[in-house]
C-alpha cells in the first residue's frame, strides 16, 4: 500500500500567523532542515483564552513572531507533544512569559537513566521523505532532545484538559518517543499528531527512547479512534483522510519488518548491509536515520524470535542472523 503523502507546505511565511481553521491558527519557526521538513507549526487554539501547542526551538525570531502572534491573547495552557529540540524548547520562555503551566506525558524516557550518554541528533528525523527537502538555504540544527523539559503537569492517556471554547483529550502514542502525546481537539474533531502521523513523510523510530513495537500499537491505537476527522501535525499540512493514511503508515512498517527478514535470511547480516540494499533509492544523508528505524526493526524481531543476534545483545554494529541459524 502506498501512502498518500499531501501535498507540501509551500504557502507559508516564517513568522505569519496563519488561520487554518475556525479554532486554529499555526506559526512556522524558521527551522527547516532535510529531518524538520519546512519548520516546526506551533499551533495557538482558541481566541482570547488560548492553548499553546508545541512551542518549538530555541529562536529568537519564533520566539518574537509567538509574542506577536499572542499580543492581547490570555495563554491558559502549553501542551507539548514530546521533548525533542525542535518542540519543546521555548516553552520554558512561555511559561515564564505568561505563567501558564505546561502540560506532557512526562519528561524524556530516558532523563536519568544509564541510557542517557546513548542520544544521538535526531530530533525530527525521518526515514523515507516523500519530498525532496526544505527550501533552499542554509537547514537549521536544533537541538537534539530537550532534557531539560519537565512538564508542570503530567497528562495520562484519555485526560481531559479544557479551557474557554476547547476541550483536548491526551492520546498517549508511545514509538517516536516513550512520552510522546497526541492531542486530540473535540470541537473540530481533530488531532494534533505530532511527529507520531507526518502528512510529508514517515517517522523515525530511535532506540533506545523509540521503540517499533510501541509504535506500531500506537498507530492501531488511532485507528481504533472514530472521532478524529483532521490530523494536525508538527511538521507540515494537514492530513484530511487520516484513516486510509494511518492504515498505510501501518503497513509500510508491517512490509519493511518483512524485508529486513527477508534481507537477513539472504544473508545480509549487519545494519549496514540492510539499509544499503533496502534503501538504494533514498538520498545518503538520510541513511543514518534508515539505519535507526532498521535497529528499531531488528530489536522487535529479536524479541519475536524471528531473528537472534550472533554476538550478544541487539546493537547498530551486532551480527544478526536468521532464527533458524541460530538454533
Amino acid at each position: 500500500m502506498t501512502i498518500p503523502f499531501v501535498p507540501p507546505l509551500d504557502d507559508m511565511e516564517y513568522g505569519r500567523v496563519d488561520r487554518v481553521s475556525p479554532l486554529v491558527r499555526r506559526v512556522v519557526a524558521e527551522n527547516p532542515s532535510k529531518y524538520s521538513y519546512r519548520g516546526t507549526g506551533t499551533y495557538i487554539v482558541g481566541q482570547g483564552d488560548v492553548a499553546v501547542i508545541d512551542p518549538g526551538p530555541r529562536l529568537d525570531s519564533h520566539r518574537d513572531a509567538l509574542r506577536n502572534a499572542l499580543a492581547g491573547e490570555r495563554v491558559r495552557a502549553i501542551l507539548i507533544t514530546h521533548c525533542h529540540g525542535d518542540h519543546s524548547p521555548l516553552a520554558a520562555w512561555l511559561r515564564e512569559e505568561t505563567g501558564a503551566p505546561t502540560y506532557g506525558f512526562g519528561p524524556h524516557g530516558l532523563l536519568g537513566t544509564d541510557d542517557e550518554d546513548d542520544l544521538e541528533p535526531r530530533a525530527g528525523d525521518t526515514e523515507d521523505p516523500a519530498d525532496a527537502g526544505p527550501p533552499p538555504g542554509n537547514p537549521v540544527h536544533e537541538e537534539p532532545v530537550d532534557l531539560d523539559f519537565v512538564p508542570d503537569n503530567r497528562l495520562v492517556d484519555g485526560e481531559l484538559l479544557a479551557g474557554p471554547g476547547w476541550t483536548f483529550e491526551a492520546v498517549h502514542t508511545p514509538g517516536h518517543t516513550s512520552n510522546h502525546l497526541c492531542f486530540a481537539l473535540a470541537e473540530e474533531a481533530a488531532l494534533f499528531s505530532g511527529d507520531h502521523v507526518m502528512g510529508w513523510s514517515t517517522t523515525v523510530v530511535t532506540p533506545p527512547d523509540g521503540d517499533m513495537r510501541s509504535y506500531c500499537d500506537s498507530l492501531r491505537k488511532l485507528l481504533d479512534r472514530d472521532v478524529d476527522r483532521t490530523y494536525w501535525p508538527t511538521h507540515g499540512n494537514p492530513i484530511e483522510a487520516p484513516r486510509p493514511f494511518v492504515e498505510a503508515y501501518l503497513d509500510h512498517r508491517l512490509q519493511r519488518e518483512r524485508q529486513i527478514v527477508a534481507a537477513v535470511h539472504s544473508g545480509l547480516c549487519s545494519i549496514g548491509g540492510i539499509v544499503a540494499n533496502l534503501y538504494a533509492e533514498v538520498r545518503p544523508e538520510l541513511h543514518r536515520a534508515a539505519s535507526r528505524s532498521v535497529f528499531a526493526h531488528l530489536r522487535k524481531l529479536v524479541e519475536d524470535g524471528e531473528i537472534v543476534v550472533g554476538d550478544g545483545r541487539p546493537t547498530m554494529r551486532a551480527t544478526y542472523l536468521p532464527a533458524s541459524v541460530g538454533a
